[in-house]
């Protein structure tokens, strides 16, 4: 199985990067092969621009029919940056938006939880400096993965979908290395979809 790994973080140094890292081990661990998209080393632009909607499906931008094809090449996609303001950082939600474009993802179907695409696994991986269980108390998780793992994941066409919050990321040597652990295990226990 080839996984496509998208790693939202500024700084290469990042807890964020050492997730992706430990991710792609457990998924090569598993035999896959992976391929990582930085977007802030490859200078990504997530702004949504007027050329992306008159594209409409057709005429798309050359960056975007780049990452396209990075996923049509994946039968697993992993998306890894922090929880930014209880969401996706910029680079992402860029990412998302202007990547899964209408017409090539989506399009208004009577089932929302069918894209165009073909079926794949996914992952989000979302190092997070709360503690699992006050946000789970407050409400948190759920409107995360009702935002992401039954919203959005569904348009991309995410068949087994999985949000691995990994809460403390700004903890102890021992937490972090606890979450380093958890991410190499999620690469190590993807599916391929049939």
């Amino acid at each position: 199985m080839h996984v496509l790994t998208v790693i939202d973080h500024p700084d290469p140094g990042s807890f964020s990067h050492a997730v992706a890292a430990r991710f792609g081990a457990g998924a090569r661990s598993a035999g896959h092969t992976v391929e990582v998209a930085d977007l802030h080393a490859e200078g990504f632009d997530p702004r949504w621009t007027l050329a992306d909607i008159e594209a409409d499906g057709a005429d798309v931008p050359a960056d975007i029919a780049a990452e396209q094809a990075r996923i049509a090449r994946a039968d697993a996609v992993c998306l890894v940056f922090p929880l930014f303001w209880w969401g996706m950082p910029a680079m992402t939600k860029g990412w998302v938006d202007r990547v899964w474009s209408w017409g090539w993802a989506y399009d208004q179907l009577d089932d929302p939880e069918q894209s165009l695409q073909r079926p794949r696994s996914g992952v989000l991986l979302v190092p997070a400096g709360a503690r699992s269980d006050e946000m789970a108390a407050l409400g948190q998780t759920r409107a995360l993965e009702t935002a992401w793992i039954e919203g959005t994941f569904g348009y991309f066409g995410l068949a087994d979908r999985r949000l691995e919050l990994l809460c403390g990321a700004r903890g102890s040597d021992a937490r972090r290395a606890g979450l380093l652990d958890r991410a190499e295990a999620v690469g190590r226990e993807l599916r391929a979809q049939k």
